[in-house]
């Protein structure tokens, strides 16, 4: 167990007398050794990561309260951090480090899920759990007693149980393939797992805190499966599939899952544009946004370069359809979408431009307001799993 201090802090934390009255947060991963250039992607040494802590209690002017050095990574889908439902704990999973080869700097797997105190003053690190290898995605259920995490190069989930501020390794599952992000189903009885090379979605089932995975469950969506979210009635399911060849130029797609039955399908495959990595459904189910890298990541002689990404928003109907009905532009290499706990504002991280996006929905369009500058390249973000 270590404790690690504050880097940056942007006002004075005031210990909240409980978790209901904590402060609505986003926890934003800060990656200091991944960098896309003019050349292309390169890697540096450790040591730089942070996490970041934004207050978005005032939903439409977010801001940064506390910084702590922090491995994470840019590696893996941008889902690798979750807040529990009472606002107590922060889990953040390190998907890899870096290993030095003459000049150059290689990814190597690493297999740590971070555990911070919110509710200390100031938010600190309590404890550093040991998971499967290369954990990436990352989910909490609605009791916040029990966490999943889907380990790429490890081939599995780890589940978490969780209880105060302790995080113990309860089980891990074997799903066969490299599982990049893991989304629980509201009632708790039912995960879904993004199976990133085999282009499949897998379904976990939950009984009491025992996770089963069965392989016949799986579903076809598209290559690159990433971005992984489930409506708040458990319904529908959206993938975000960012292809064989991510930023490569070539259109990708969201999948639509139809979840509310005892076979999960595949009802729908929507046309959204190149590398849509990360996406997440509004608290009131209406709608979805998805961050759209495109050819941001790219080299800038590459053909597919473009120097911007965009956010997209999807309607989601009372029927279960579910249609793109608007689109914003966004920064360079868009990594992490969220929405504000009203649903009425996005959050988008913009990783070149070390900004925060900030859109209004409106109706079923979505506009840009303002950025909020970090103190790092944002790899991932999120706030608080649903009640």
């Amino acid at each position: 167990m270590r404790a690690l201090g504050c880097l940056v802090c942007g006002w004075l934390w005031l210990s909240p007398a409980s978790a209901a009255e904590a402060p609505q947060l986003l926890l934003v991963g800060l990656d200091g050794k991944t960098f896309f250039t003019p050349e292309g992607g390169r890697n540096g040494p450790n040591g730089q990561d942070a996490l970041a802590l934004v207050d978005v209690s005032d939903e439409a002017h977010p801001r940064l309260v506390q910084t702590l050095p922090l491995d994470n990574s840019a590696y893996g889908p941008p889902t690798n951090l979750q807040i529990t439902p009472d606002g107590r704990l922060g889990l953040v999973a390190s998907s890899v480090l870096m290993s030095q080869e003459g000049e150059a700097w290689y990814a190597q797997a690493d297999d740590r899920v971070h555990v911070v105190d919110l509710l200390a003053t100031p938010p600190r690190l309590v404890e550093t759990v040991t998971v499967g290898r290369q954990p990436s995605g990352l989910a909490i259920d609605r009791t916040g007693t029990l966490a999943l995490v889907a380990n790429r190069e490890g081939r599995s989930v780890t589940v978490l149980a969780i209880r105060g501020t302790e995080v113990r390794v309860a089980a891990t599952v074997d799903v066969g393939d490299e599982a990049a992000a893991v989304a629980i189903a509201p009632d708790g009885r039912r995960a879904y797992v993004a199976k990133n090379k085999a282009a499949k979605v897998g379904v976990l089932s939950i009984d009491r805190g025992r996770v089963s995975y069965d392989p016949a469950l799986d579903m076809p969506v598209g290559p690159g499966t990433y971005g992984l979210d489930v409506t708040p009635d458990g319904a529908l399911v959206l993938t975000g599939n960012t292809g064989p060849a991510p930023s490569d130029g070539h259109a990708d797609t969201v999948s639509v899952i139809r979840a509310n039955s005892g076979r999960p399908v595949v009802s729908d495959h929507i046309g959204i544009g190149d590398t849509p990595e990360a996406l997440a459904i509004a608290p009131d189910g209406q709608h979805a946004a998805v961050a759209v890298v495109r050819g941001a990541a790219a080299a800038h002689a590459s053909l597919a370069y473009t120097p911007t990404g965009l956010v997209a928003l999807l309607t989601i109907g009372q029927d279960g359809t579910v249609r793109r009905t608007g689109e914003a532009p966004a920064g360079a290499v868009t990594q992490g979408i969220a929405f504000s706990p009203s649903g009425r504002f996005v959050y988008v991280g913009n990783y070149v431009d070390r900004t925060l996006g900030i859109y209004r929905v409106e109706g079923d369009a979505i506009v840009e307001t303002s950025k909020l500058a970090l103190p790092g390249q944002p790899a991932s973000l999120r706030g608080r799993a649903a009640r």
